[in-house]
């Protein structure tokens, strides 16, 4: 693909990396049979070529040229995207989709005026979701009067879980240790799943430890194209977690929406000269649950036995398989363990989850959720088994429990 950017957009590294990814695209087209939101609406702008196409004209007029019409239809479509990164997979030209529409959204935002609501909608999902101290409050003040919030806010507010409100299990002092990350949302919404990891590790005689002061991982502001934010919530994090760094065999994740930001922190913080190195070095320690699973041994021979084997339906979140392209590790995990996985159509779709997709979008994500929930319900399974928390409370239905696949694991 040809671009004609400016000489000063191409002197920055911004600039640079954008031409980089546009010039591997060959506009095949290969991308939209994966796309979810092409498949729905069968619009050429909401698949990834559609949208490429569209990032390319706005930072052809990174100077500020292109008209208000243009960046409102950019706008629109790149709000529409899911982040899912199906359409990566399935690239054979290895168009790193995600990371050019990081650059796309934040080129948005910087230029394109919001309706007053929408502002006020993302300043608050960017400023409080994330939030290890406010997120709890305003959750506990939601359940109060969720008679009076918006729908969409209304069924995305996790009920009070006195989990959430107690310490964390003892890690056993022996063994190597892993640092294992806490997350924000996760903390309150599923704290079942920190639980599960730290007696399977126990089980297997490695030691979890946590960091105080260790918050959001930027993930959530970087996908609102909140991108200054999101470097300041690393820059934190990285701060919380480098005293224990030099101590711990891995940083492990139990949130794939976690651990593939996580992972992409030596990337996204190359330019800071303060915090390049650290970003490096955490990105490098960084791992997914399963694949310190896959790597520890089996259970000390004391260990208590495990649960009987159910029949469990695998979704596999898009961080887990297109983001981190972790694919098989838990479905033999499970399978190791005695569960019977039920066939599922489709796994390769998005949920509809997608961070605060479901609040931002709601009818996509909703026809995304219902679809899902049928492909993995066909099977009936006793259970429905996934490896992050967005996914996990997006997918959330009397029909059938949802679970992180730890929880299945752990004795």
């Amino acid at each position: 693909m040809q671009t004609h950017f400016s000489k000063d957009y191409l002197a920055t590294s911004e600039g640079e990396r954008a031409n980089a990814i546009l010039r591997s695209c060959v506009h095949c087209g290969l991308c939209n049979a994966t796309c979810p939101t092409y498949q729905v609406l069968g619009d050429e702008l909401d698949g990834p070529r559609g949208r490429i196409y569209l990032m390319k004209g706005l930072l052809e007029e990174a100077d500020g040229g292109a008209s208000g019409e243009a960046l409102s239809v950019a706008q629109t479509h790149l709000d529409r995207c899911l982040t899912c990164r199906a359409c990566e997979t399935a690239c054979p030209s290895g168009v790193a989709y995600g990371e050019l529409l990081e650059i796309g959204r934040a080129a948005v935002e910087r230029r394109a005026r919001r309706r007053l609501l929408d502002r006020l909608m993302r300043l608050w999902l960017g400023l409080v979701v994330p939030s290890v101290r406010w997120f709890p409050r305003w959750a506990a003040l939601g359940r109060w009067f969720r008679w009076a919030l918006p729908k969409v806010l209304a069924a995305v507010l996790p009920e009070r879980n006195q989990e959430a409100e107690g310490p964390l299990p003892v890690s056993q002092p022996i063994g190597e240790r892993v640092l294992l990350l806490q997350g924000c949302v996760q903390r309150q919404a599923t704290p079942a799943t920190q639980a599960a990891a730290i007696r399977y590790f126990n089980d297997r005689g490695l030691q979890a430890v946590v960091a105080e002061g260790e918050g959001c991982c930027g993930g959530l502001n970087l996908h609102l194209g909140q991108t200054r934010q999101a470097l300041d919530a690393m820059r934190r994090n990285l701060d919380a977690l480098q005293p224990h760094l030099d101590g711990v065999q891995w940083i492990v994740s139990t949130a794939s929406g976690c651990g593939v930001t996580v992972k992409d922190y030596g990337r996204l913080l190359a330019d800071d000269p303060k915090y390049a190195a650290l970003a490096a070095t955490m990105a490098a320690k960084s791992r997914d649950l399963a694949e310190v699973a896959q790597a520890l041994p089996a259970p000390k021979e004391d260990a208590p036995p495990s649960r009987p084997g159910r029949k469990v339906a695998w979704h596999p979140p898009c961080t887990l398989q297109h983001g981190q392209r972790l694919t098989g590790i838990v479905e033999r995990l499970l399978a190791e363990a005695g569960h019977e996985l039920v066939p599922v159509k489709d796994p390769h779709l998005c949920c509809g989850s997608a961070g605060t997709y479901s609040v931002l979008q709601p009818e996509l994500s909703g026809r995304l959720r219902q679809d899902k929930l049928t492909n993995l319900t066909a099977g009936n399974p006793d259970v429905i088994a996934t490896a992050n928390v967005g996914c996990q409370m997006h997918l959330a239905s009397p029909a059938c429990p949802v679970v992180h696949w730890i929880e299945l694991l752990a004795s």
